[in-house]
């Protein structure tokens, strides 16, 4: 099955017209707030009877449920699953060869996404020539680097999308008005600068239950 070969032009413009849309923009404005649950209907008091052993739950301000949910949402995405990268090699070899990881893969978070991207410039390097996704050492770029997971089977086509909206929201809340490629090869960028930007997209798309 034939695969799209995304530059990283295509990747900033498809992460940025996602990133602005309104759908989006009601997902991640104020996802790190808490909506207030709605008081519910009054009930006709009970009858009088024998009084009963008090229950831990009146004692809560919002349902089980939600409690539940909202721990859930706000654990930080677990790290990905062990399964090493090609070498040194594998990671000057075009990216296509490693389709075949693709298969029986299947589809992740933004956020578990953004984890294996992460590992890739970790391991492999991250470099900013631009208007490319590697260089010759194999090393890439913030958006190559999404792109590599997604050919070594870490997320379809859609997650790139949606993993670079949110590096683009987080980008927006750090004060850089353009997108990932001139943010990447702006002069003095540095991969641990990389790494941090990556580092805190997964906490906001985490946080966000994404």
């Amino acid at each position: 099955m034939a695969t799209a070969v995304l530059t990283p032009d295509q990747l900033d413009g498809q992460a940025a017209r996602l990133h602005d849309t309104q759908a989006w923009q009601q997902i991640v404005t104020g996802w790190e707030h808490t909506a207030a649950e709605p008081a519910p209907a009054a009930e006709p008091a009970p009858a009088p009877g024998p009084a009963r052993p008090s229950d831990w739950r009146d004692l809560l301000s919002v349902p089980v449920d939600r409690l539940i949910d909202d721990t859930l949402r706000a654990l930080p995405t677990p790290p990905p699953h062990e399964r090493p990268l090609p070498g040194r090699l594998g990671a000057m070899l075009p990216d296509r060869v490693h389709l075949w990881r693709r298969v029986g893969q299947s589809d992740l978070r933004p956020s578990a996404h953004l984890g294996y991207a992460r590992q890739i410039l970790a391991e492999w390097g991250w470099q900013n020539t631009p208007y490319r996704l590697r260089n010759a050492r194999g090393a890439r770029c913030v958006c190559g680097a999404m792109v590599s997971a997604h050919r070594l089977g870490y997320g379809s086509l859609n997650t790139v999308d949606r993993a670079g909206a949110w590096l683009i929201t987080e980008l927006r809340a750090q004060g850089w008005p353009g997108l990932i490629g001139p943010w990447n090869r702006h002069p003095g960028r540095t991969a641990a600068d990389a790494l941090a930007l990556v580092d805190a997209t997964i906490r906001r798309a985490s946080l966000a239950g994404q």
